[in-house]
């Protein structure tokens, strides 16, 4: 059988937090069961058993409407430690077969299978003992779709599930694409969908029936893209790593904060935890960018890029606290840190000869005693981080966040430190936290 020259496999865990929480607790076995954030306040899901799923439970659902929905409804806070361990399991298991494997999340890859034929068989043996290795040392169900490209196997993988097996070959991709909504194509949300719809387009085959000009000149370099995905046409390669562009992670809180000295604990917490990543991932940042929501859901986000990068939390934070002062005063109901412009620490770090470079918002420049201070920090932070690895993020901690609880999201996330649990694929070095105060943008 002659798949394509390059034959791609999409895996993907079914359910996968609810799936680990059902394993390790057998009285949730066959009940609707979600896991994220409590009822009370602004709680969401961040994950629905299949059983869940048949209420029309979904996940970024407000879990108060969850509970509407299916009143016997298991709600469990996420565990993102015990995730993340499940998670790189199941990465050496794709590793064992390829080393082409591109993680998107904790529990999806693609892999790229091209000559492996002869160590671990075809595409649809190297697929379904993926299946059967996961399940083993797991005791998790994973869904595989194999095809010629990333976005086929990524479609194939969600049509049977759960525990989907579906191979698309080259000459049925139209034949299956046809009578898809349009929304079923990476990179058209619900706002692109009505303006198709308004156009009298619905399915991929009437959106591939337009001229491909006409839809590019719509909507831009998307729309020629899009336009290629419902002809089946997607040239993207696996990429084994991707490149970091930035480390972020937000709060939107149960209840508006009204205290300055609230947020900047807050802040503090933040800069603490994704200088942490930084070093784990044997990284540093030099952008630091805040992002504060009003009650009204106005946004206002503050930048200040330092004259050097660092992966040491105090650094960040005298820069955030400072942004944040810049932010005019009232309750907030999110607050978010980014550290972007990132570097290998094993790149020298180069000094200024006059200063730092302009940036969008100036910070005051850092105090020869705070300097000295966070120099300190960096010569200990090495030893430090071993014992948070060895007995948990929580056992060091600033001396200003002892006795506070960890903050929570709305999903139930918490981090050692305060902040959003681990979001990322472990090997991809990748890091996304998703806010789910409002819908994703497209």
């Amino acid at each position: 059988m002659n798949l394509s020259p390059t034959p791609i496999l999409h895996v993907d865990m079914d359910a996968f937090y609810a799936s680990v929480e059902v394993r390790d607790d057998p009285s949730l076995a066959g009940r609707p069961v979600v896991v994220g954030g409590a009822a009370n306040g602004r709680g969401v899901v961040a994950a629905a058993s299949y059983p869940a799923r048949r209420f029309g439970v979904r996940s970024a659902m407000p879990t108060a409407e969850a509970l509407r929905l299916c009143p016997e409804l298991v709600v469990v806070p996420p565990n993102f430690e015990k995730y993340t361990a499940e998670s790189r399991k199941i990465m050496r298991i794709f590793r064992a077969y390829t080393p082409l494997v591109e993680p998107l999340s904790l529990d999806e890859a693609f892999l790229d299978v091209t000559g492996c034929e002869l160590s671990s068989g075809d595409p649809l043996e190297i697929g379904r003992a993926i299946k059967r290795d996961i399940l083993r040392e797991t005791g998790l169900v994973a869904s595989v779709g194999i095809a010629s490209s990333k976005f086929i196997a990524k479609l194939a993988s969600d049509m049977d599930k759960p525990d989907g097996f579906r191979v698309i070959l080259p000459d049925d991709v139209q034949t299956v694409l046809a009578p898809l909504p349009v929304s079923s194509i990476f990179g058209v949300g619900p706002r692109t969908a009505k303006r198709l719809e308004a156009m009298g387009v619905r399915t991929i085959a009437e959106l591939a029936r337009l001229p491909r000009d006409e839809v590019a000149k719509r909507f831009g370099a998307s729309g020629a893209w899009i336009h290629d995905l419902a002809h089946g046409i997607d040239t993207r390669r696996v990429t084994p790593r991707r490149d970091e562009k930035s480390y972020s992670l937000e709060r939107t809180f149960p209840k508006d904060i009204h205290s300055r000295e609230e947020l900047r604990l807050r802040l503090l917490e933040f800069c603490e935890e994704l200088a942490f990543r930084l070093r784990d991932a044997g990284l540093r940042g030099r952008t630091v960018t805040i992002k504060a929501r009003y009650p009204s859901f106005k946004t206002l986000t503050r930048t200040h890029t330092l004259s050097f990068s660092t992966n040491v939390g105090v650094r960040f934070y005298s820069a955030a606290r400072e942004l944040l002062d810049r932010i005019p005063q009232g309750p907030l109901r999110l607050l978010g840190l980014q550290i972007a412009n990132l570097d290998d620490v094993r790149t020298p770090h180069q000094g200024m000869l006059f200063g730092s470079n302009p940036t969008e918002t100036e910070a005051p420049a850092e105090s020869p005693e705070r300097a000295r201070f966070a120099d300190r920090i960096e010569r200990v932070s090495p030893g430090l981080d071993r014992l948070r690895r060895k007995y948990g993020r929580g056992v060091v901690i600033p001396a200003s966040l002892l006795g506070r609880e960890a903050s929570t999201g709305r999903d139930g996330t918490t981090g050692a430190f305060g902040g959003a649990a681990r979001a990322e694929a472990p090997e991809s070095g990748a890091t996304t936290e998703l806010d789910l105060d409002e819908p994703p943008a497209e």
